[in-house]
């Protein structure tokens, strides 16, 4: 970004025609803005559908402008468009967006040049200068971006790990229980997000791999990471029960520690991966799974506790073992050449285009009010709309900044958007006082465009992390080039009284134009999150009865159940602060948050140790489990099992002593903690779904 700023800043400045810096300047940063990681061939031409793109929007604002009524209605539509182009997948999203913004870039500079096509032509000139330092920057560092995000993967995965940990508190208290399992089910959601970026970054450039050794690394490591995934996030116990028989034992300390340590080495992995070091593996692990097995070996021969309970904590035992495993063999040249011998393209499912038939079929499915996407592209159309009719009507000094602040902070929900606003208002009010601040100390020319090409950069570095921070810079930016047409102390108060209209255009639109409010889709997300569970457990008895497999399949539905267990907890963290919310639905709303993810990790625990088992009893109760679970959450019957029938079972079991069949005992311990909050977990489910069911789908949000 430095190279790009410092070229459309300077190189004007060097030819005598400062006005040019402006829609060079502004053409980097749509383009930026645009900009996606991918293979090669895709990312040129992603380059070239980013600039048709780009000039018939500034074209059509330079052509439509001197004519309102044709330019609102050009508004309408082509935000609509651009909107529902996303629906097409990532790249298309980010490309209509980088559109959206252009064309109110060019509202803002349309009075700069007397020839209609300058503007438009400079505004791709400059996206084309960005492009050509990104891809440069592609052809010398080919893997770096994906690289990055697998170094997030694993720093996520740690904060996981460590937030983990956290359930193995001796003083654990019910309130501090939920705390903790409301952390645990928000880090999985941020987790579960990063993993599907990187999926996407790995697919795409599988797809045009000739079998380099980094990409193919970089792949085996997202499968490492998803295989820890599901073993950490796997339960075997109830935590509060286990705190409280333990609470004077050491073993919890060293679980808590084991697994606070496995999230130091998983942070570790990320520092080692994002600065292209070998990894090392913490040499304390062996010391401390040494003593761990000492104390659980203690607990077993003095006989004082529950063989259950015992036995739930040498499969935990053996569930961290494996993840050390995972990550003690990361770095071995033996096992990177094993995973390379395998089929890899067909080990992510493709979710890109299939042809002119499945672009159909996606926008149809978005043609909809149902939609989250239509109703965002409605919503913010109408927005931008008034907003235009206001600046019409008043003539607003610098008005088009209405239009651009109502678009950047405009999003799906309510909740985002609410969140957008309070920091662009912070982030502009802090803008504009540094802005007066080096307009005043830093006179002159080049000074200014140095700090321009610093404000863009740091905007950059700052947009997805600090919201207001990169406001913050933007708003520099946007200052020091009104000066350079004279206009830098003028626009600054302006700007302000802009950004506070924009973000209330942008509260109405969310507020009353087509509202997404969460809690009127909370029964569908949980009907949808309590689906996907029931597949990935059938998925996992089908390996039960088959054997132990990673296909595709299985990794699909374990991904879904993963997704939709995010989307719950993301709906419900946002619940609090709308407005309509019943009050008296929220405890119920966390508790179930609570019990859903932990009912997904008994799940995960079950699906870690997933065998070939011949005992058909064992099949037969599984086969019954899955239909009474599926039963009881999908169709709210009462299941014929109890948690009391497979408690009786687990100790028919133990009393035997049979050491061989450790793992009938694990899959009867899982169900039996299923069948424990299954209840509880039907009714909130009815709870929070009653008499809402036939009526409250997204279409009552209309």
């Amino acid at each position: 970004m430095i190279i790009a700023f410092t070229g459309t800043a300077f190189v004007p400045y060097l030819l005598g025609q400062q006005l040019m810096t402006i829609p060079l300047t502004l053409g980097v940063v749509a383009a930026g803005l645009s900009d996606i990681d991918d293979r090669f061939s895709v990312r040129i031409m992603n380059l070239i559908y980013t600039y048709i793109g780009f000039f018939i929007t500034a074209a059509s604002v330079s052509l439509l402008f001197p004519y309102p009524i044709l330019f609102a209605l050009g508004l309408i539509v082509s935000c609509i468009g651009w909107i529902l182009l996303g629906s097409l997948g990532r790249r298309y999203a980010t490309i209509s967006y980088g559109c959206l913004v252009v064309s109110v870039y060019s509202m803002l500079g349309v009075h700069l040049f007397d020839q209609w096509y300058i503007q438009p032509s400079l505004l791709v000139i400059g996206a084309i200068w960005y492009g050509l330092i990104s891809t440069i920057s592609f052809l010398l560092f080919p893997v770096r971006q994906v690289q990055d995000k697998l170094s997030q993967c694993f720093s996520s995965l740690g904060n996981f790990l460590f937030s983990k940990s956290n359930l193995f508190d001796v003083d654990m208290t019910p309130t501090s229980y939920q705390d903790s399992m409301i952390s645990l089910s928000m880090e999985n959601g941020q987790l579960i997000s990063i993993f599907n970026d990187m999926r996407t970054a790995l697919l795409t450039r599988l797809k045009g791999d000739r079998g380099q050794r980094d990409t193919r690394r970089s792949l085996q490591y997202y499968f490492v990471a998803q295989d820890i995934h599901e073993r950490a996030d796997s339960a075997h116990i109830d935590y509060q029960k286990l705190a409280k028989m333990f609470e004077h034992s050491d073993v919890l300390f060293r679980f808590q520690r084991i697994l606070a340590l496995q999230g130091k080495a998983c942070k570790d992995l990320s520092d080692s991966i994002l600065h292209r070091t070998t990894y090392q593996h913490n040499v304390r692990f062996e010391h401390a799974f040494k003593n761990l097995r000492y104390s659980l070996d203690k607990l077993k021969k003095e006989e004082n506790y529950d063989l259950i309970w015992i036995n739930s904590l040498f499969a935990l035992y053996q569930n961290l073992k494996s993840i050390d495993a995972q990550l003690q063999n990361l770095e071995t040249e033996r096992h990177i050449k094993y995973d390379q011998s395998k089929n890899f393209e067909n080990q992510l499912k493709d979710d890109d285009l299939k042809g002119w038939d499945d672009i159909v079929i996606r926008i149809k499915q978005n043609l909809t009010p149902e939609s989250v996407l239509f109703r965002h592209a409605i919503r913010v159309s109408i927005v931008l709309f008034i907003g235009y009719v206001f600046v019409q009507l008043t003539n607003i000094e610098y008005g088009y900044w209405i239009l651009l602040t109502a678009l950047f902070v405009s999003q799906p929900n309510f909740n985002a958007t609410k969140r957008r606003l309070r920091l662009r208002i912070i982030g502009t009010l802090g803008g504009i006082i540094l802005g007066y601040a080096i307009l005043y100390f830093v006179p002159s020319i080049e000074g200014q465009l140095l700090l321009l090409v610093l404000s863009g950069v740091l905007f950059f570095d700052l947009r997805s992390k600090q919201y207001a921070q990169a406001t913050a810079f933007i708003t520099i930016m946007a200052l020091i080039n009104f000066n350079l047409d004279g206009l830098g102390y003028e626009a600054a108060l302006p700007r302000m009284i802009d950004t506070v209209i924009g973000c209330a255009l942008a509260w109405f639109g969310v507020s009353f134009i087509f509202p997404d409010w969460k809690f009127r889709r909370l029964p569908r997300t949980i009907q949808r999150s309590l689906e996907a569970q029931c597949n990935y457990l059938a998925n996992v008895v089908a390996q039960y009865h088959q054997g132990r497999n990673n296909s595709l399949e299985y990794r699909i539905v374990r991904r879904a159940a993963h997704n939709r267990d995010a989307d719950v907890a993301s709906l419900i963290s946002t619940l609090a602060t709308e407005p309509d919310f019943d009050p008296s639905q929220k405890s119920l709303a966390f508790e179930f948050l609570c019990l859903n993810h932990t009912f997904l990790s008994y799940i995960a625990a079950l699906g870690a140790h997933r065998e070939q088992v011949k005992d058909q009893q064992v099949l037969n109760l599984l086969d019954q489990a899955l239909d009474d679970i599926s039963g009881a959450l999908l169709r709210d019957e009462m299941p014929d099992l109890t948690a009391h029938n497979m408690l009786k079972a687990i100790r028919t079991r133990l009393s035997q002593s049979e050491s061989e069949d450790s793992k009938s005992l694990i899959i009867l311990q899982q169900l039996s903690l299923m069948f424990s909050i299954l209840k509880q977990l039907s009714s909130l489910k009815q709870n929070l779904s009653h008499e809402r069911d036939d009526q409250s789908t997204e279409l009552a949000s209309l």
